[in-house]
């Protein structure tokens, strides 16, 4: 008789909130807003700058949202993001891609044709 195989242990995936959408994701799949210990506000590419953070996903519309709800002051805990910051900010909200418009399943879309009678 041969021993079963042990499986490994699956590798733990941190978790992480959009303070815009609150859909949790992979921290991976979502994009860092730091405020670091000089109050400057900007993006964190790596993850590891250290600060305070909030995590957006990378939807245009996400950031939007956050920024006109003042979302991301609240979550970052300041009065107001610094104009030069938020100049930042709107120049990488520029980069990102166009929400993806939401594809309706094919048979919610398709009616009921009644067929002539004989």
């Amino acid at each position: 008789m041969t021993k079963a195989k042990q499986q490994k242990p699956q590798k733990h995936i941190p978790l992480r909130t959009c303070v815009s959408c609150h859909e949790n994701k992979s921290k991976r799949e979502l994009l860092r807003v730091v405020r670091t210990p000089d109050g400057h506000v900007s993006v964190d590419a790596t993850g590891k700058k250290s600060g305070r953070g909030a995590y957006l996903c990378a939807r245009l519309s996400c950031w939007k949202q956050a920024i006109k709800s003042r979302r991301l002051e609240q979550v970052l805990k300041i009065d107001a993001i610094p104009q030069e910051d938020l100049a930042g900010l709107e120049a990488f909200i520029a980069t990102l891609p166009e929400d993806l418009p939401v594809s309706v399943p094919a048979q919610a879309t398709r009616k009921k044709v009644a067929e002539p009678k004989a």
